[in-house]
Parts: structure tokens; C-alpha cells; sequence
């Protein structure tokens, strides 16, 4: 039973740690948003945020959990991190050098990811400076001018690399993907205050009591779908020759391949708000310059524009992702190397070629599964009358590495051969 298994977490001394550790650096970083960055007037910033905190702002605020409504040391978030790393995923393909270290295993792994680093204080600092010179216009700055800037940019900088740093360590000390979970934390402590606003429009008579409980029987709806979505898989059917090696004959069974229909998880709206969010954030902060804030009106969530875009990004990180991290020439290698082949499908390249196939079949319905999920409900629900934090996007983040993780706490579970939260002989699966 689920009350057994969550008991069992107990028993394992190091699932406890990792729990632990990983809750006590979620709270560092809920810490650290209501640190607030120096020289700025609270007020006058609240004031304009109130009015320009709409559209992609508000969706940024969303990721950095509150951060940037504060404007406090991690007001950036996570996001010039997740930049950095498509940029080098990308320049992977082009790039010889980059290549060669992918190929290279784990030190190539953490050359990448120096570079990587590297990357994201770049692009802090030329965000961080945008950001400054922003404020300066809107009137919220109290001693303006270089000192100011220079401080600024050395505090968001230097707030995002220590998010990066608490995001290593949870990865590699705690449980779950570190990354994905600070943004899931960021979404889930802002949830509380976007309930009460909803009970606030109901009881003020802006939003009716129909209205909620369709929402909320469209929640849950969407959260069903996204769980099931999660878990679906393609199995295809592999054989196994039999091999005798000394006395002993292996193989000679049935098997089959799994492969998910959505590979790539969550990762693809996240990379897609990213690339969005990096020239929008800065033409936001300039609301006195028409071209520059109808452009910024026309990529808000919710315009035709945007919604085609986000799609658009979605759709190529879908692809993209899954080629970087399934290999099917590999994966028809090992097959032919351990005696296994498809039924009705020559070993070797015939088989790459048929996984290839149904996988680009698969991530084509799980991008538009992804696009739906994100772009349908910002449709759909009115933008004046429920919090933004119902969306799409937030919901398929926090669903998506809530399956992770548990999946995770599973695994740990079943090497140490305790049962896990489900029921005997069911598996809470992972994406990957």
C-alpha cells in the first residue's frame, strides 16, 4: 500500500539524508527570494509591478517564485542557467570541439558543464545590467547611476550562480533532477496566494461558483490526463536468441523495448518559456517607448503570437531533446550485441531505422500532447479572472517532476528491497 511504502522511507538511513538534504536547500532558496537587492524602493516597484506584472513578466515572476515581484537577489531564477545550456546543447552540433567532449563521457560531461557555467554568469550579467538600466527608467532606483548598476548586476549574478550551485547539489546529494525542482518549488509557494485570489474574486462576486468548480474539475482533469500522458509508453516486442556459453544457454525469451511517448518531459516548455523570456523581459522594462511595448504586448501569453511561437519552441525542443538523448543506431547496437532483434526487422541498421521511425512518430504526438497541455487552458481560461499559476505549463512542471521524483524514491525503495508507495507489483515509472 502507498501509507507502507511512504513508511519505509524511514527505514532507508540514505533516502532520509537525501530528503533531508534536499528539503533544507529548497528552503535556502525560499530564503533567498525575499532577500531583497540593494538601492531599490519596495514601493514604487511594488506600484509598477502591479501594472506591468501581467503577460510574460507575470510568467517570469512564476519561475523565479516570487523573486522578480521583489526584486530580491535571485530575481533572474534559474532561467540564465537553462539559456546557457540549450545554447551549448546546440553548439554541440556545430561545434566539433563540443562534440568530441560529449563523446568523451564524464570528463567531457564536466568540461560541458564548466562551460556551461561559464555561459550563465555571461548572460546574468548582460540580464542583470538590463535590468538595472530598466529600473533606472521606471523611477524605482534611489541613488541611480553606475554604482547602482554595478551593484546590481554583481548581486544578480552572483544570486543566479548560487542557484545553480544549490541546483548541483541537490542533484547530486538529494533526491530528483535539483534544476527542475527549485522551479518547482518557485511555482508551488506562489500557488497558496493564487487560491486565496481566486477566493477573493468569488467572494467579491467577480468570479461565479460555477466558474470555480469548473475550473477545478478542469484541473484535475488536466492533472489525470498529464499523469497519464507521463506514463504511456510504445513497447516494442524483442526477441532474444539463445546463446550457449560454456554449460550454460541464455537467451531464447521475449522482451520488449519501452519507449515513452514523451521522452523529453518537461524540459521542452521550460527551454521554449526560456528562449521567449530573454529579449521580452528587457522590452518590459521600457513601458514608455510604444514601439518597444506593443511588440511586448504582442508576445504576451495569451496573443496569437506568442501561443504560435511557444508552440513552435515546444515542438523543436521535443525533437530536439530526444535525439540528444536517445541514440537509436546505439541503442539497434547493443540489441544485435546481446543477441536480441525486433521480430520481422533485420538487426543492425534495419533496426535503427524502424526505432527511429516509431520514435519520430511518438515525439510527434508527445510535442503536440506538450503544446496542448501548455497553450490550451492560457486559451480557455479568461486571463482577468484566474491566477496565471492555473496554466498550462505550471501544471505539466509540477506534475512532471512530482512523477520524477517519486520515481526516484521508488527506485531507492526497491534496490535496498523495500516495497514501494504503490501496490505489490505495480511501478511508479519515470519519464526516463
Amino acid at each position: 500500500m502507498a501509507t507502507s511504502g511512504f513508511q519505509n522511507i524511514f527505514k532507508l538511513p540514505e533516502l532520509k539524508r537525501r530528503i533531508f538534504v534536499t528539503l533544507m536547500l529548497l528552503f535556502v532558496y525560499r530564503v533567498g527570494v525575499h532577500v531583497p537587492t540593494p538601492g531599490i524602493d519596495a514601493d514604487a516597484l511594488s506600484d509598477i509591478f502591479s501594472k506591468f506584472g501581467g503577460g510574460i513578466v507575470g510568467m517570469f515572476n512564476m519561475f523565479s517564485g516570487g523573486a522578480l515581484e521583489r526584486l530580491s537577489v535571485f530575481a533572474l531564477g534559474i532561467m540564465p542557467y537553462i539559456s546557457a545550456s540549450i545554447i551549448l546543447q546546440l553548439m554541440t552540433v556545430v561545434v566539433p570541439y563540443l562534440e568530441q567532449l560529449k563523446k568523451e563521457g564524464e570528463q567531457g560531461r564536466k568540461k560541458i558543464t564548466q562551460y556551461t557555467r561559464y555561459g550563465t554568469v555571461l548572460l546574468s550579467v548582460i540580464q542583470g545590467f538590463g535590468i538595472s538600466v530598466g529600473l533606472e527608467a521606471m523611477k524605482v532606483v534611489q541613488y541611480p547611476g553606475w554604482s547602482f548598476r554595478l551593484m546590481t548586476v554583481l548581486t544578480l549574478t552572483a544570486g543566479t550562480a548560487f542557484i545553480m550551485w544549490l541546483g548541483e547539489q541537490i542533484t547530486e546529494r538529494g533526491i530528483g533532477n535539483g534544476i527542475s525542482l527549485i522551479i518547482f518549488a518557485g511555482i508551488v509557494a506562489n500557488m497558496p496566494a493564487a487560491v486565496i485570489s481566486t477566493f477573493r474574486l468569488l467572494s467579491s462576486g467577480e468570479l461565479g461558483i460555477f466558474a470555480v468548480v469548473l475550473l477545478i474539475a478542469f484541473m484535475i482533469a488536466v492533472v489525470a490526463f498529464i499523469i497519464f500522458m507521463e506514463q504511456a509508453q510504445r513497447r516494442i516486442p524483442v526477441e532474444y536468441a539463445k546463446r550457449v556459453v560454456g554449460r550454460k544457454v541464455y537467451g531464447g525469451q521475449s522482451s520488449h523495448l519501452p519507449l515513452k511517448i514523451n521522452i523529453a518531459g518537461v524540459i521542452p516548455p521550460i527551454f521554449a518559456s526560456s528562449i521567449i523570456m530573454f529579449p521580452t523581459t528587457v522590452l518590459s522594462f521600457f513601458p514608455d517607448v510604444p514601439v518597444l511595448q506593443t511588440l511586448n504586448d504582442m508576445m504576451s501569453p495569451g496573443s496569437a503570437l506568442y501561443e504560435i511561437v511557444f508552440v513552435g519552441f515546444i515542438i523543436f525542443f521535443c525533437y530536439f531533446y530526444t535525439a540528444i538523448t536517445f541514440n537509436p543506431t546505439e541503442v539497434a547496437e547493443n540489441l544485435k550485441k546481446n543477441g536480441g532483434f525486433i521480430p520481422g526487422i533485420r538487426p543492425g541498421k534495419r533496426t535503427a531505422d524502424y526505432i527511429d521511425k516509431v520514435l519520430t512518430r511518438l515525439t510527434l504526438v508527445g510535442a503536440i500532447y506538450v503544446s496542448a497541455i501548455c497553450v490550451l487552458p492560457s486559451i480557455l481560461i479568461t486571463k482577468g479572472h484566474v491566477p496565471f499559476y492555473f496554466g498550462g505549463t505550471a501544471l505539466l512542471i509540477v506534475v512532471g517532476v512530482s512523477i520524477d521524483t517519486v520515481a526516484q524514491m521508488e527506485s531507492h525503495l526497491h534496490v535496498r528491497n523495500y516495497e514501494g508507495f504503490l501496490k505489490t507489483g505495480q511501478k511508479f515509472r519515470g519519464r526516463r
